[in-house]
């Protein structure tokens, strides 16, 4: 026999020999008195196979040996694994599974490499299933199919025993289901379908049972703590011995702070499916099924819980409720009930006290202010709470509050922010902060173009009479509302403040050409404040007849203009003009601050001695509720500079009037005002007439773009473009469409009226 030669090994002698180390290796593993396999032994086993394997048919003994491995398994399970379960129970049956499962995967290790020729060649050659595969399968068909059921049962009692407070071993669960994934070999199923059904329901029927009785003993702060409690521990159990394939996903996929107070710190690891289905289940049979029995528990629902300012129940609440499917609708509408009546208390305090409706607006400010940082921090953020707030403070901001809109009440606020000796009295940083929420608030009302004229009113007398406070704080909310509103919406008000900075510089101009000029003498100190038509709001402009000195101050003024250019006109606006007046009254000479019509009137005096109210009117050229006006600042309120016969506190026609010599006063210098008109009236007017020339180029524009539409669609587009402003009436928008018609703007289709053509 040569070298090369190799004695053949038959069937019987070969498996004979590995047969004696199969049955040392399941003595090892039973802790039977058997030394541990050596090297050498490892290489005589490995040996033996390789040649069986090797040899020339008929010898090759592949397909033998394979059989043989699956065979190895079977008589071991059959004759020593499954009679070690079947006699035992619950925890004591899940420590067997656990220690029959560790002892197959050990003896599946070493036969695996033992008969590794076989995985090499053989079993990759025919196709056939891997040796591991094999071992696993054996256990899955003789072991798992007999006992899942068993162990599942076994598994999920010991899950509520620990829900109910006892203490299990976590560990021993873990090793557990963790067969019932292994046995899957990559898949799934096993885990999902003999384990996580079953005790899914069990944790349905758990909760179900709990939130039914919890419902009915608990407020609702009570109820969500012990539904956060439970929904924490839910997720603790499965971080424990659930499985969890899909731990490290990015945060935003985690169910949004669910589970506790300390979300953020818990958050840091997604929910596997399993852990997923298992919230599901708890969430739905504590929060879904109770949802609105919670949210309206009489003394603890979600309306007393905002009535008592709980934040930290209202957080609650959304954290749980934002998880279940359509969970925070029902919450946010409960919301805006509230704060809508929040905000509607408001507005009839307002109404019921006059000096309320002076401090409506703070108050406001105060509301949204607090509902704003519920939206941030108790719900988040989330899009329907800022839709709620938004809504609440839409119906009650668009209501009349003792007589005034709120439009008219935003912009006095403003102007007490930024007139000087306001009576809002604040600091700098304060007065930013405050211009803005006015801004926020402005978001709200729908009539912006009357806030603009009211605003723009009363942005005149601050600019005009110097009682702006601050040049950066009028310009800084001008700025912050063209962001809110558009450049078109500031861009008179822009204009205004712009204006004052070129009249100055005309002013100083002017008193050089005075000083080079000495021939130009108006004979008395004055200032002449130049604006631009367009940018400042309408004033009757009468053609008062000046006093004598004063004629010769416009003339020289007017020539002064004139160098400067021919193409503009000059208006003169008397109302809004006033003058220094030095009074000579017997107990002392006394300095009179007037407006430039009670400067003409009482320089009348200066030739006459007595005036009657019509010679009055007549060489003032006045018109009766002027001169009512100016006569009553002088001679019926707190400085009586003239007498009146008779004396009483009204003014009429056959009214006479006589200097005032023995006049006399504590200070030398005294401001005598002159009574408002209401412009409340004429800033609507001026507010209709807009709107109507904003309707006409709206519906212009609209069928221009369309040339034919329906009357519902040109209505409805154009309530639209104009929203953004103002909310048009309905019945102006069809006035206006008619007007349009008349003026061969639009024309209807003569089959359908309700159909109108664009005429170019």
């Amino acid at each position: 026999m040569t070298m090369n030669e190799r004695k053949t090994i038959d069937l019987e002698q070969g498996w004979e020999f590995l047969q004696k180390g199969i049955t040392k290796l399941k003595n090892i593993l039973e802790g039977l008195p058997e030394p541990q396999f050596s090297t050498e032994d490892y290489m005589m086993l490995y040996t033996t196979i390789y040649n069986m394997c090797t040899q020339k048919p008929p010898h090759d003994y592949s397909q033998q040996l394979y059989d043989k491995y699956r065979e190895s398994f079977e008589e071991y399970i059959t004759s020593t694994v499954l009679p070690s379960l079947r006699d035992k129970h619950d925890e004591f049956l899940l420590r067997e599974l656990v220690k029959r499962w560790a002892n197959h995967k050990e003896m599946d290790r070493w036969l695996s490499r033992f008969f590794r020729y076989l995985d090499c060649y053989f079993i990759a050659r025919r196709s056939l299933p891997p040796l591991n595969e094999v071992g696993l399968t054996c256990f899955r068909e003789l072991v798992y199919q007999e006992l899942n059921a068993k162990v599942r049962d076994a598994v999920i009692s010991l899950i509520d025993q620990e829900r109910e407070g006892e203490q299990i071993d976590r560990a021993l669960l873990k090793n557990v289901l963790d067969i019932f994934v292994e046995i899957g070999m990559g898949q799934m199923d096993y885990y999902e379908n003999d384990f996580e059904v079953t005790m899914l329901k069990d944790t349905a029927a758990y909760y179900s049972r709990k939130a039914s009785n919890w419902i009915l003993d608990d407020s609702c702060p009570e109820y969500m703590l012990k539904a956060e409690e439970c929904l924490k521990r839910e997720k603790d159990r499965v971080s424990h011995y659930l499985h969890s394939s899909s731990e490290p996903k990015l945060l935003e996929k985690v169910q949004h702070e669910l589970l506790s107070v300390c979300a953020n710190q818990l958050l840091e690891k997604e929910h596997s499916s399993s852990e997923r289905k298992l919230l599901e289940k708890v969430q739905h049979e504590l929060l879904s099924v109770c949802a609105n029995q919670l949210l309206e528990k009489e003394h603890s629902g979600c309306h007393a819980l905002l009535r008592d300012d709980k934040v930290d129940d209202l957080s609650r609440m959304f954290r749980l409720f934002s998880k279940i499917p359509g969970g925070l609708e029902p919450m946010s509408s409960i919301f805006k009930q509230h704060v809508t009546a929040e905000g509607t208390a408001l507005v009839k305090q307002a109404e019921d006290a006059a000096s309320n409706k002076k401090v409506f607006v703070r108050k406001v400010i105060e509301l949204h202010d607090k509902y704003l940082a519920y939206v941030n921090d108790c719900f988040q953020n989330h899009s329907l709470f800022h839709k709620a707030l938004m809504e609440a403070f839409e119906v009650f901001c668009n209501k009349g509050v003792a007589g005034s809109t709120s439009a008219e009440l935003l912009a006095t606020f403003c102007d007490n922010i930024l007139q000087k000796g306001g009576s809002e009295k604040l600091s700098d940083e304060a007065i930013e902060e405050t211009l803005e929420k006015v801004v926020k608030l402005l978001a709200y009302i729908s009539d912006k173009d009357l806030f603009a004229e009211f605003y723009r009113k009363k942005l005149t007398r601050r600019l005009l009479f110097d009682k702006s406070a601050n040049d950066d704080h009028e310009r800084s909310i001008l700025t912050k509302l063209k962001q809110q509103c558009g450049g078109q919406f500031t861009s008179k008000m822009e204009g205004m403040v712009t204006d004052l900075t070129s009249a100055r510089e005309n002013q100083a101009n002017f008193e050089e050409y005075l000083s080079n000029n000495p021939n130009a003498n108006p004979g008395i100190d004055l200032t002449v404040t130049v604006l631009t038509t367009g940018f400042w709001p309408s004033y009757k402009s009468f053609d008062l007849n000046l006093p004598a000195e004063m004629v010769k101050c416009v003339e020289v003024f007017r020539d002064f203009y004139q160098t400067k250019t021919k193409h503009r006109k000059l208006t003169w606006i008397y109302s809004l003009g006033t003058c220094n007046l030095i009074g000579k009254f017997e107990p002392k000479t006394m300095e009179l601050i007037v407006t430039t019509y009670q400067a003409s009137a009482l320089l009348l005096f200066n030739s006459s001695d007595r005036l009657s109210y019509s010679e009055i009117m007549t060489q003032l050229n006045l018109t009766d509720d002027d001169v009512v006006r100016l006569l009553h600042s002088l001679s019926c309120a707190n400085y009586k500079i003239l007498n009146k016969e008779p004396s009483t506190k009204t003014i009429s026609p056959t009214d006479h009037f006589e200097f005032n010599s023995n006049f006399t006063d504590k200070m030398r210098r005294i401001k005598i005002p002159l009574p408002p008109v209401d412009e409340k009236k004429r800033v609507i007017e001026d507010v209709d007439k807009d709107r109507r020339y904003a309707i006409d180029a709206s519906i212009v524009r609209i069928m221009k773009s369309r040339k034919v539409l329906g009357h519902q669609q040109l209505v409805s587009e154009c309530v639209e473009q104009l929203g953004r402003m103002f909310k048009p009436d309905f019945k102006a928008i069809k006035k206006r469409i008619e007007d349009l018609i008349t003026r061969d703007y639009l024309e209807r289709d003569k089959d359908n009226p309700n159909i109108f053509r664009y005429l170019a």
